[in-house]
């Protein structure tokens, strides 16, 4: 059978290469299920969490009953109290028979809820079932966060939290471990208790533990990986430098690993640019998967957008890191950091709020600047032109920066200090865009982006470029700037770079020039 990269909800390893997460099985069991733990297993979309609870059922299936369920198609089961109970009576049902219960036991479990008290009579029937099968029962919910705002959720969930408390009480028996999954954590969702009141953090489920078990991949993991793959093919990669180039872009993000590895693997190789696999396995063929998982639709970027339509202020604070290199402080108990950490755009980087990975940033860059430039005369000048900055199919860095130069006077020299100070990227990045894109690539370089300093790398057709754009803070300010982007050239083996200087002093010297420097030229842009 011939093995694919993975990146549906579930991924099984007989019939896909993926990461090996037995390990994080092993400490979920010993952890979590073995201690009779309650918890939520919540991260982003596309994370692994479905592949996650399928592996652990089967894993479980071996000393427990295991009742998994999916709340992903099941809207209809929150209309009212005995629509739920009906609704769980009915897939728990179809899970033990599934596990080939015992007749009786399913029988027993079959019995008419009790219409007058819908959730009581569920909960009788957790108790009796639990007592008669002889094993531990774990029940497992997928996508469970699809009807968490409503009281009949909430309701359900204070069930499964009052069987807990007697179980302790050693009044009741009832499951041996809950394992919810979904995007929001279940312990402080804000919800709506009653119509006439206003909305609060209060959930029934603070009987949970806290499950903070990585799931991001590690370079290791994406190493082992990619060592299952090469055994079969034997391209001959660089399975290290892959591994490092794989992470760096994306943090470990599992669903970004996996499309990455599923586009060189399907599209990359075997085109007329990579004929072989082992061409589609270098640092060029993933930049061709990088360009085409950003020029892609998928479920995980749709979802990117409806979330910044639906949270403006998170977008507010996204385009202020990005554009504005502001530091934000990173704190969890902050509803927009916590927001966006819930949704995977946001991470801790030593103590600041930081985009959590290259691909999301280069995203947001690209969704950000799409809306600026309908209205932008830059862009508009740039693709107007694009053909010029093309000479025998390379990009002239050089060429570039003279014509922003010279765009940038005729537009947009008369405007004011904070105008600049605020829109300076954003007016360079406008103009770089229509003219490498379908081509090359951009990034933000992270470690240097601060309010006064940002570097812009590009990456066309195998041609790396280094951009140094700042606000000009004077002489001193200026020429330490100049030493560190030299600094920055030898660290990255490069013999040329780019400094893009906005300055607001009124004497000031517009214009281009080039500087040396130990063997290393700087072609300085200052407007």
């Amino acid at each position: 059978m011939k093995k694919r990269f993975c990146t549906t909800g579930t991924c099984i390893p007989e019939k896909n290469y993926m990461v090996d997460i037995s390990g994080r099985i092993d400490r979920i069991i010993s952890e979590y299920i073995e201690n009779g733990q309650y918890f939520t297993i919540n991260r982003a979309r596309q994370y692994g969490k479905t592949t996650t609870l399928y592996l652990l059922e089967k894993r479980l299936r071996e000393n427990y009953i295991v009742l998994s369920l999916s709340f992903e198609s099941a809207d209809e089961y929150f209309q009212s109290l005995s629509s739920l109970a009906e609704g769980l009576m009915l897939d728990i049902g179809d899970c033990l028979k599934e596990q080939n219960a015992d007749e009786k036991i399913v029988e027993e479990w079959y019995q008419p809820i009790l219409e007058k008290f819908p959730l009581r009579s569920l909960g009788a029937k957790i108790s009796s079932l639990c007592k008669a099968c002889g094993q531990p029962v774990i029940l497992m919910i997928d996508e469970v966060d699809k009807s968490s705002d409503n009281q009949i959720f909430l309701s359900f969930l204070g069930l499964l939290r009052e069987k807990y408390l007697r179980m302790q009480q050693g009044k009741d028996q009832t499951f041996q471990s809950v394992v919810l999954a979904g995007v929001y954590d279940i312990k402080t969702l804000k919800v709506k208790i009653h119509p006439e009141e206003e909305s609060k953090y209060n959930s029934p489920w603070n009987i949970a533990v806290d499950f903070d078990i990585s799931m991001d991949f590690s370079i290791q993991d994406i190493r082992a990986m990619l060592l299952e793959y090469e055994s079969d093919f034997k391209t001959g990669m660089d399975i290290e430098q892959v591994s490092e180039f794989l992470y760096n872009y994306t943090s470990g993000y599992p669903y970004l690993v996996s499309r990455l590895c599923q586009l060189v693997d399907e599209r990359v190789s075997g085109s007329e640019l990579f004929p072989t696999k082992k061409e589609g396995w270098s640092k060029d063929g993933l930049l061709t998967a990088v360009k085409m998982l950003l020029g892609e639709k998928n479920t995980l970027f749709d979802d990117m957008v409806k979330k910044l339509s639906d949270y403006p202020k998170l977008k507010e604070m996204l385009q202020s890191i990005l554009f504005g290199g502001v530091s934000f402080p990173f704190k969890i108990e902050n509803p927009l950091v916590n927001l966006g950490v819930t949704f995977g755009f946001l991470k801790d980087r030593n103590g600041l709020t930081a985009v959590s990975n290259r691909i999301f940033e280069t995203q947001l860059y690209d969704l950000f600047l799409a809306e600026m430039a309908i209205n932008s005369e830059l862009y508009k000048d740039a693709g107007i032109e694009r053909n010029r900055f093309i000479v025998s199919g390379m990009l002239p860095m050089d060429l570039v920066m003279e014509k922003f130069c010279e765009h940038y006077e005729e537009i947009y020299a008369e405007n004011d200090q904070k105008f600049i100070e605020e829109n300076g990227r954003k007016l360079f990045l406008l103009y770089l865009k229509p003219i490498i894109n379908g081509t090359g690539n951009y990034y933000i370089e992270a470690r240097t982006r601060d309010s006064r300093r940002t570097d812009v790398i590009v990456d066309y057709k195998g041609k790396r470029f280094i951009i140094e754009l700042k606000i000009w803070r004077g002489n001193e300010y200026n020429t330490r700037g100049e030493q560190q982007l030299f600094e920055y050239l030898e660290f990255y083996k490069m013999e040329k770079g780019y400094l893009l200087s906005f300055n607001f002093n009124k004497s000031k010297k517009t214009g281009i020039r080039e500087i040396s420097y130990d063997g290393k030229r700087i072609l300085e842009v200052v407007v």
